[in-house]
């Protein structure tokens, strides 16, 4: 009798699936050598929509705007004022607008889609190991490094090309490697004495910018996905403390984050793509 019901206990235990929140997206097929994860198909539908609701929108355009469009030039003319204030030129706003707002489209709906009922909650059971794992189909996908570490390199390198189309290659290079303060040197030495000190600063001054775009990766990617990821974990525990009423304050509260991240990450790209955009004795 022992034996048997210790036997039934194991047999439960190996059965029993676990559903914890991970650090990483799940796989949920392969298309070749090529993984898909829960949080690719989230950032796919996303863009899928965005897509669909552009193409639908401009359709619809028309000189006088009414209802749907009248409120969205309302927001896009908000932000075109906000861009300015950051870039001080109409001009440019125009040019680095489109990225910066799309990037914040992405964002706020990869933010707020990981809110969405069903997601991270309706998925299948994969056995590993002896035990069964609960794999959600879908995972918000700023929830997930890879996501928020992609967006982060578009971001620092897409500045630093804009860079280089502005004020031309060999001026946006030597923000970074000081060059031609270093052949200077010898053409101002007896006119201004001081560049002899001045001057190598300025070069390993350089080095620090580039050791500081490494770190605009790093401090976007994990701001992002830092504050979506405890997000996620703070709902998934408050829902298996009390799955009714208690979660949806936060869930409020984590609309508003979703916001307010979206406008932080976009802001900051604004802010390189005009910095790298303004030649350095500006």
């Amino acid at each position: 009798m022992s034996e048997t019901t210790n036997s039934e206990i194991q047999t439960t235990n190996q059965e029993q699936a676990s559903s914890e929140v991970t650090l990483f997206s799940e796989p949920i097929f392969h298309i070749g050598k090529l993984t898909i994860t829960n949080s690719l198909i989230t950032s796919w539908t996303v863009v899928l929509i965005l897509v669909i609701f552009s193409v639908v929108l401009a359709k619809k355009i028309k000189k006088v705007p009414k209802g749907i469009q009248n409120f969205f030039e309302m927001i896009v003319d908000g932000a075109l004022n906000m861009a300015d204030s950051v870039t001080g030129d109409r001009k440019k706003t125009l040019r680095i607008f489109p990225i910066v707002f799309t990037i914040f489209l992405f964002i706020l709906l990869n933010n707020w889609f990981g809110l969405l009922p069903g997601v991270g909650s309706i998925g299948f059971l994969e056995r590993t190991a002896g035990h069964s794992v609960f794999i959600p189909f879908l995972r918000g996908g700023t929830a997930d490094l890879n996501t928020t570490l992609a967006l982060a390199l578009f971001s620092v390198l897409g500045a630093n090309i804009f860079g280089i189309f502005m004020v031309g290659a060999w001026r946006h290079f030597n923000k970074f490697v000081g060059i031609s303060s270093i052949l200077a040197i010898p053409k101002k030495v007896f006119k201004e004495p001081a560049v002899i000190f001045i001057n190598p600063i300025k070069f390993f001054v350089g080095i620090v910018e580039i050791i500081g775009e490494i770190a605009k990766v790093a401090s976007l990617s994990f701001r992002l996905f830092g504050n979506i990821f405890a997000g996620e974990v703070l709902l998934s525990s408050l829902a298996i403390i009390f799955a009714f009423i208690l979660p949806i304050p936060f869930i409020f509260l984590e609309i508003i984050v979703g916001i307010v991240q979206a406008l932080i990450f976009a802001m900051l790209t604004l802010v390189y793509f005009t910095i790298a955009s303004t030649a350095e004795e500006h």
